[in-house]
């Protein structure tokens, strides 16, 4: 529908210094009043701890933030750093890619902390939401979501525009992963369905909603240079680095993080060598792309999401790295042509082949995972705290299990594309200051850009002028002493 019915209008005009400062001030105020009303710290943050810890014979490292506070910490880089740096490939996009991620990472995570709060922790007595460190790594994971659907509008949408996927991203994000962890039971660490399907999904169907048929008048500007695909490259570093921390942050305390970190870390690597030996073999002449490296390396961490903390065995994360890095590269070589020419979707980062894609397979590999698992090899304990098998979910069996982490794969998919066509709906009206077709990927649409260094630097000396001028003034001195 997106693409039958082309909006006709006058000219379009970045002018946005009325909607984007009135949209940041009276969102911001709104969180200033939501926060007051809702949001207090939970005992482990608040000056209560004190007699809490007295009570229940504590001491200060039983507080969950020395435990959580690391891996938040990581987690955090890399949506401010490696999300950011990842999206600075294109030559004249680059404070784009990393100003409005951090615009809309800064935003989000308040209205996280919120919805979050209201559907999964709302205290039932006082109708307040408690937050610790858990409660900041979790609205970290639901700032992911909505800055992947970004990476498939990146330069196509103007800074009010990302300010609307993302307060609607959010909210989707919050029921999604309610009805998928809270009402089907899924373990989902990692965020394989919840953060990397649905986001991938969102943007791919906001991005079709919005295609833009003259895209071709931006083509000069669609591509990057040697310094522009070295920054992004220092995304593609921080979040290789730290995506065990990523798949591991919330799980159980003790072997299920542990177990986590080891899968992830291991398809991470598998992934880069499969990636670099299909972007060589399909070279002519055994050539690597950057892109592929940038992106395709990353695809092994995102499947292993949902089966992170289940027994897949070591050979098993290697395995899945293997074929994901195969998939996402010949996604980046094949399918993104594909769908943009046949399906008129536009995707600039390429999410499909490193979110959406390995999302999708990553939930499926966890239900795969969940419905073999057995207490031969969980061990009885094991396999009831891997799965959360307490309370009505006691009775639960693993076959049921996987079917139920299937099926919270493929309403992962269903809420991205169903809530990216609403929204991607609602930003086809032309009052958010997008840029023309013939202005997209140009920071200078919204960007006060500093002068070009050749017209502001002095001419370069000659190489050794400085060792010339310096035996004038030698030669100088030594004239005046002999006088």
């Amino acid at each position: 529908m997106g693409n039958c019915c082309q909006y006709m209008g006058p000219q379009k005009n970045t002018y946005v210094r009325v909607s984007l400062p009135a949209v940041c001030f009276v969102w911001q105020i709104a969180m200033v009043i939501l926060f007051g009303v809702f949001i207090r710290y939970d005992k482990e943050s608040d000056t209560h701890w004190v007699e809490h810890k007295k009570h229940e014979n504590l001491t200060d490292l039983d507080n969950d933030f020395y435990f959580r506070y690391p891996s938040f910490q990581d987690v955090h880089v890399m949506i401010f750093v490696g999300f950011g740096f990842l999206m600075t490939f294109l030559k004249r996009y680059s404070y784009g890619g990393v100003g409005f991620n951090f615009l809309i990472a800064s935003f989000g995570l308040q209205w996280a902390l919120l919805m979050q709060g209201w559907f999964h922790s709302p205290d039932p007595a006082t109708g307040k939401i408690y937050i610790g460190v858990e409660s900041l790594i979790n609205a970290d994971f639901c700032c992911a979501g909505s800055l992947i659907a970004f990476g498939a509008l990146l330069g196509k949408v103007s800074p009010v525009q990302t300010m609307v996927v993302t307060l609607f991203g959010f909210t989707l994000f919050a029921v999604e992963e309610y009805i998928i962890l809270d009402l089907l039971h899924c373990r989902d660490a990692g965020g394989s369905m919840v953060i990397h399907c649905f986001g991938g999904y969102y943007g791919l169907a906001i991005s079709w909603m919005l295609y833009r048929p003259n895209l071709h008048q931006s083509k000069n500007l669609h591509g990057s240079i040697y310094h522009s695909d070295l920054f992004a490259m220092i995304g593609t570093l921080f979040l290789w680095m730290f995506w065990p921390s990523f798949n591991s942050a919330i799980t159980d305390h003790g072997d299920g993080q542990h177990r986590a970190a080891i899968n992830t870390y291991i398809a991470l690597a598998s992934s880069v060598l499969t990636a670099v030996a299909i972007s060589s073999l399909a070279h002519k002449k055994g050539k690597l792309d950057m892109v592929h490296i940038q992106n395709a390396t990353l695809a092994g961490g995102v499947a292993m999401g949902t089966a992170a903390e289940f027994m897949i065995t070591p050979y098993g994360a290697l395995i899945v790295g293997f074929c994901m890095g195969i998939i996402s590269t010949f996604g980046y070589l094949f399918i993104t042509p594909f769908l943009e020419k046949y399906l008129k979707l536009q995707d600039t980062c390429g999410v499909h082949n490193l979110h959406a894609v390995p999302g999708m397979l990553g939930g499926f590999i966890g239900a795969i995972v969940a419905a073999a698992a057995s207490t031969e090899v969980y061990s009885e304990e094991g396999l009831i705290n891997t799965f959360d098998f307490e309370g009505k979910y006691a009775n639960r069996g693993v076959g049921t299990q996987g079917g139920y982490q299937a099926a919270g794969t493929c309403v992962s998919i269903a809420f991205g594309l169903v809530g990216g066509a609403l929204v991607g709906l609602i930003l086809k009206f032309p009052i958010w200051g997008d840029p023309a077709d013939d202005n997209c990927f140009d920071d200078e649409a919204y960007w006060e850009l500093p002068e070009e260094e050749e017209d502001i630097l002095p001419p370069v000396l000659e190489y050794n002028n400085h060792m010339i001028n310096k035996q004038d003034i030698a030669e100088s001195n030594f004239t005046m002493e002999e006088t």
